[in-house]
């Protein structure tokens, strides 16, 4: 039986093949990676630092209110909120974006429907999302940010 010998042109095309695979795969990657990116987290994160002795003492604040905040979602896929500790007059509101790709921003309104109870008016569309939660009480804010689905 008589086979070709291999010869420097079979060892080129092996490395073309090779290597172009790898390039391929890292050029379909990089597009993926840099099309569903959201923009910028923050535009400058030394300016963004110089802010945490500020986050931190609005996280302290806010658990010193002591209000405890249950969500869920309900079989209409509608945000309820059940809140203790929290006075009356309480406006609750939330905005949604999803935790990947492009970032769009839903708002979300909600509607007291008991003491401590809140729904929202539109529901929730399928998919994950993050929720912004802010509830606002006379001068007394509390805020958090959760997932979804």
């Amino acid at each position: 039986m008589m086979s070709k010998p291999f010869t420097g042109w079979h060892m080129l095309a092996m490395m073309v093949a090779f290597f172009g695979t790898i390039m391929a795969v890292n050029f379909t990657m990089a597009r993926i990676a840099v099309g569903s990116f959201g923009g910028v987290v923050v535009e400058n994160s030394y300016v963004a630092s110089q802010h945490f002795n500020e986050w931190l003492a609005e996280s302290r604040s806010q658990e010193a209110l002591g209000w405890q905040v249950e969500k869920s979602l309900t079989p209409d896929r509608h945000l309820a909120l059940d809140i203790s500790g929290a006075p009356e007059g309480l406006e609750a509101s939330a905005v949604l974006r999803p935790p990947l790709g492009k970032v769009e921003f839903v708002p979300m309104a909600f509607a007291r429907t008991g003491p401590g109870q809140y729904v929202s008016t539109e529901p929730v569309a399928a998919g994950r999302w993050i929720v912004r939660l802010e509830l606002v009480a006379g001068e007394a804010t509390w805020r958090s940010e959760a997932e979804v689905q």
